[in-house]
């Protein structure tokens, strides 16, 4: 049987933890692995796996208690006998120098220890929240982007930020250690970039469907048509119904913008009939004729 440390997995160094730090370490670990940002990856793909597997027995009491239970026979065990044997020779290697060479002096160990304590601890860099706007066929295909950003001492920086395919519109790209820097040698924060998806002229995204307008002629509204319209990635047909009136939609299935979960929304098409603003005298006469024998009027509530 190959034991899975489901503590390494998540970056955690022990398994006294809260339920709160499992979350946490369970949501870093599977933004950094997750196949959308590691497309093609099989080792990203494999890991991520794991990741969600050990935030299922962690974040559960009881398989919780019963995975530690294997955990330090199989991890804990070691841990403690190498913290054992790291004490022992230390403690060995003090009783050697006071045999052959006679007891510390004091006033050193005195200064040594006032020494460490004007040691001052270790500070992690505040991480930096900023926000880019993309167009739809960015997010929808992927994009690399370069941003600049005022540092705290007035000078620009620049930043390389690949957008991975199939954005989700308010995500968060995380770009490890460029925050603001650590001190005392803490680690630097992080930059989290809030990327918004902007609508185009030719598509409009709402949740995971992407709307756009179908424009026809009065004629083909009112005998009916197949009309050519264009998704993000491909071209289509669609049938308009005869009697078809402007603002009703026309929804085709998985034709709209990805969910993250390898299924696409929906395209829909709102209908717009266009009017031409300018006739021939043919066309005058027909639309005259028209009028005179058609009964149709709009006006009239029908109750």
């Amino acid at each position: 049987m190959i034991f899975k440390d489901y503590y390494k997995i998540l970056n955690l160094e022990t398994n006294k933890v809260t339920a709160e730090q499992i979350k946490v370490a369970y949501r870093e670990q599977a933004k950094k692995y997750h196949p959308d940002v590691n497309v093609g990856n099989k080792n990203a793909e494999e890991r991520f796996k794991d990741i969600n597997e050990a935030y299922r027995i962690l974040s559960e009491v009881n398989s919780k208690r019963k995975y530690d239970r294997m955990w330090y026979n199989y991890i804990g065990k070691k841990k403690a006998k190498a913290e054992d044997n790291s004490h022992g020779k230390t403690s060995i290697v003090g009783d050697f120098f006071n045999i052959f060479f006679g007891s510390v002096d004091n006033k050193k160990m005195e200064a040594k220890t006032t020494t460490s304590k004007n040691i001052k601890p270790a500070v992690k860099g505040e991480n930096i929240d900023t926000e880019i706007s993309i167009s739809i066929n960015d997010a929808f295909y992927g994009a690399d982007k370069k941003i600049s950003l005022r540092t705290v001492n007035g000078t620009m920086r620049s930043f390389d930020v690949k957008i991975p395919a199939g954005i989700q519109n308010h995500e968060k790209i995380r770009l490890i250690g460029q925050g603001k820097k650590g001190e005392n040698g803490g680690k630097n924060g992080d930059l989290f970039i809030k990327i918004n998806i902007e609508d185009t002229s030719d598509f409009k995204l709402i949740g995971y469907d992407l709307h756009k307008y179908l424009p026809i002629t009065p004629w083909e509204a009112a005998l009916g048509t197949k009309a050519s319209l264009s998704s993000i990635d491909e071209s289509l047909s669609v049938i308009v119904p005869k009697g078809t009136q402007s603002g009703e939609l026309i929804r085709i299935p998985g034709k709209g913008y990805k969910d993250g979960k390898g299924s696409r929304g929906d395209l829909v098409a709102e209908i717009k009939i266009m009017v031409p603003k300018e006739l021939s005298d043919k066309e005058t006469e027909l639309f005259r004729n028209l009028s005179e024998v058609s009964h149709f009027e709009p006006r009239i509530s029908k109750i």
